[in-house]
């Protein structure tokens, strides 16, 4: 009997009319979290006018953020492989609109601290977006489109900095986390018609829904499916006892729904410790162990320049430097650096977009990391506004286009099965950088050790370089498994 595999599908039908409506939505969910992250640069210095927190209290506001998305990305991650992607997406968006709305209302810090936490734990199923939008695309269509999807990422940032240069001229940051809210809402309507992973119902065993999903890709598509019957070719499994035959795949749908049924209410007791075993198998160990890293020195040195960009001119005008004269830059000055340094991940993502397919996702990403580094190394000393905004711009579009790349990387490098738990465990660990990212940012230049802090940076983002080039396996044009 003649068969064909999901990738085999996707491929023949190509890049069309289906692949760009989940783009649409998945690529609000991205705006939605750029948004929530990068609201934190503008409400931390107000929060401190108001309530008179110290630094490392200020600091703690972002770093809570990110402790919390560290336990959401691996929790809504192990959910996403277990229950499909379709109830995160729904769940992930219910929490984020309400804890972040809830937030606006805080009386005292520490309840906006703790509602800030629960925001972070909701944006943490963040990277499910991109999961399950990938494993609609063809693979010759991966890396643009992985490019096409950051720069939903580039308008939440472009976004939230012009409503944060509106808003808290002309009301306060209360009004800014009510309306950063709103565009998670506006997810919600368009859930019902949202299909799930064809991807997870095959590694699911539900054959018969996946190829309704598959069916509609070709009507919206106007594209015709393969003949034959669809079957999955599945990854050999390091933790399973029994292997399965090519027979098992045409077994009648019902017959195999009925067994996987049965193997997943076993399977469920072992749950997150099996797929970390998966994860840290012989065959997934390296490349498991260099992806924690990089992720983890990407979400450091991305989120750092963020943060830079208004901590930097703080530590000019209250340190002492080398300058004969330091301006006091006015807040209005503020929004607009960075609202210009947000403009720098356009042209950063068009730079990954042209070298991902060009000199593939490895060297992209090391050369990227290194040029980040040269960018921000001329700030171990104070320079004057101009230089340091145009340094920034240069930093934060090599950040933007190696996260993008990575964000495309990992999920080509698991399989099916562990794809959003392994996804999700690096993003977890990615967001530790995150908590510790303000510390340095904050606390070490507010502080007065400017050298110090972005030296810090230029350790992590050189070591990450080389973990790129020391990944085993590239990417470029390989089926998904």
């Amino acid at each position: 009997m003649e068969t064909y595999t999901t990738d085999d599908a996707l491929s023949a039908m190509g890049f069309g009319r289906f692949q760009a409506l989940v783009l649409a939505y998945a690529g609000m969910g991205w705006v939605v979290e750029a948004m929530e992250l990068n609201l934190l640069s503008f409400v931390g210095p107000l929060v401190r006018e108001e309530w008179k927190v110290s630094a490392q209290d200020e600091s703690l506001l972002s770093s809570v953020v990110f402790a919390g998305m560290l336990i959401g990305s691996c929790a809504w991650g192990f959910v996403s492989d277990r229950y499909g992607r379709r109830t995160v997406l729904l769940f992930s968006a219910l929490f984020t609109s309400g804890m972040g709305f809830l937030s606006a209302w805080s009386p005292n810090y520490l309840c906006l601290i703790a509602l800030r936490f629960l925001v972070g734990v909701g944006v943490g199923g963040g990277h499910v977006f991109s999961s399950w939008f990938l494993e609609f695309v063809p693979a010759q269509n991966r890396g643009t489109c992985v490019v096409l999807f950051s720069l939903f990422w580039t308008i939440g940032t472009v976004l939230e900095a012009s409503l944060a240069w509106v808003v808290i001229s002309a009301l306060n940051w209360r009004w800014l986390l009510v309306l950063t809210s709103i565009p998670c809402f506006l997810l919600l309507p368009f859930f019902r018609i949202i299909p799930e992973s064809p991807r997870y119902l095959c590694a699911q065993n539900r054959m018969s829904d996946a190829t309704l999903v598959l069916e509609s890709v070709s009507m919206i598509n106007q594209e015709a499916l393969p003949p034959g019957v669809l079957t999955y070719r599945r990854e050999s499994k390091v933790d399973t006892l029994t292997s399965e035959t090519e027979i098992d795949h045409l077994l009648p749908v019902r017959e195999t729904e009925i067994e996987c049924k049965a193997n997943n209410a076993l399977s469920f007791k072992s749950g997150a410790a099996a797929a970390l075993r998966r994860l840290l198998s012989p065959a997934l160990r390296r490349s498991t162990l260099l992806l924690w890293f990089v992720y983890f020195a990407n979400s450091f040195a991305y989120y750092g320049v963020v943060l830079l960009t208004s901590q930097l001119s703080d530590s000019n005008r209250n340190c002492p430097s080398g300058l004969t004269t330091v301006q006091r830059q006015e807040d209005a000055n503020l929004y607009r650096d960075t609202f210009v340094t947000s403009l720098a991940e356009i042209p950063g993502l068009i730079v990954s977009a042209i070298l991902v397919e060009w000199i593939g996702r490895k060297a992209t990403m090391w050369s990227m990391l290194f040029t980040c580094a040269a960018f921000l190394g001329p700030l171990v000393l104070h320079q004057d506004e101009l230089l340091t905004t145009a340094l920034l711009f240069g930093a934060r579009a090599c950040a933007m286009g190696s996260s993008t790349v990575l964000c495309l990387y990992a999920p080509e490098v698991y399989p099916t099965s562990v794809r959003s738990t392994g996804v999700g465990i690096a993003t977890s660990i990615g967001k530790i950088g995150g908590v510790i990212c303000p510390l340095v940012a904050v606390g070490m230049l507010r502080t007065c050790h400017q050298m110090e802090a972005v030296f810090v940076f230029e350790l992590v983002l050189c070591l990450a370089g080389v973990a790129c080039i020391l990944f085993p396996v590239e990417t470029k044009g390989r089926e998904i498994d």
